[in-house]
């Protein structure tokens, strides 16, 4: 009984929830790092032509629906995660 209440699966368990949440929040900050880009990018077009403007405004949206729909299912993921670990 003693050896049941020190075994690692416990801390196996954290760790590799860790590892998993880490992977994750490692893939958004590419994520950011690529939006950020694109509007640096788009910045750079606006400051050009018309035509640009509305092309970027409307890319601007296009990526802002994306950021978000994208950071819904990060959350969606951690939560199933926790969940998972704790068993609720």
């Amino acid at each position: 009984m003693l050896e049941r209440a020190f075994s690692d699966r416990p801390i196996k368990l954290m760790q590799n929830l860790l590892k998993k949440v880490n992977r994750k929040i490692n893939g958004t900050i590419i994520h950011f790092i690529i939006t950020g880009l694109i509007l640096a990018l788009a910045a750079v077009l606006i400051v050009w032509t018309d035509f640009f403007l509305r092309l970027v405004i409307g890319l601007l949206v296009i990526v802002m629906a994306y950021l978000f729909f994208y950071l819904a299912y990060k959350t969606w993921w951690l939560k199933q995660e926790i969940e998972k670990f704790l068993k609720f």
